[in-house]
């Protein structure tokens, strides 16, 4: 049966919003916090393609993960307490902090042409598979171990980016570092989030 509230609510908002609970029953007042909550970005209603909204509960510890997906770019945030309701409005904070700091940054570059180049991905085999896998290799502690087998070879986009555009986007997906060519250098580049919280970047010459 079509939720006809639900589908006039996104609508209304202009993108579709999935919500998942884990460990837990997602009651009617709770998914209707989090529409309220997400309400509060409409500035940016004309970017966002769809939301994803995972709450979990981990023992005492409660946690909301937003997702929203943009055309070139994805946002993610995380929010944990020992109340959902206060993990939901930490994890909206976070977002709306993020999105007033780049909000100029992210409007620049939504009408930038987007310019990437394709680069070769092997995706290779678990060193070892479940359970009985890793009992032979208990039994087997002496002997060597040995990456997987590739199974596999992807092309995948490499964005090239401004390193103010690296940060950004560093930023905005929580990602522990991300690979782009320098627009300026024309040059490969990663971008990782240092212990202490500052950025560094590894170039290869």
């Amino acid at each position: 049966m079509v939720d006809k509230e639900k589908f006039i609510e996104e609508e209304a908002l202009g993108y579709n919003i999935y919500i998942i609970a884990k460990n837990f029953p997602l009651t009617e007042p709770m998914r209707q916090y989090v529409w309220e909550k997400l309400s509060k970005i409409e500035r940016f209603h004309n970017h966002i393609f769809t939301v994803h909204v995972t709450l979990e509960i981990q023992k005492l510890e409660h946690v909301a993960t937003i997702v929203c997906h943009f055309n070139t770019f994805n946002v993610k945030v995380e929010g944990r307490s020992t109340d959902m309701y206060a993990s939901i409005d930490k994890a909206i904070d976070r977002m709306q902090m993020l999105f007033r700091k780049w909000k100029d940054r992210i409007q620049d570059y939504q009408k930038k042409p987007l310019e990437q180049v394709d680069v070769t991905v092997n995706v290779y085999r678990r060193p070892y598979d479940e359970l009985k896998d890793i009992n032979a290799e208990i039994e087997e502690i002496s002997s060597a171990w040995k990456i997987g087998k590739v199974i596999s070879t992807e092309k995948r986009p490499l964005k090239t980016l401004t390193m103010e555009e690296a940060v950004m986007k560093l930023e905005l997906s929580g990602e522990p570092f991300l690979l782009f060519k320098d627009e300026v250098d024309v040059k490969f580049k990663v971008i990782y989030r240092r212990e202490d919280g500052n950025y560094a970047i590894v170039q290869a010459e």
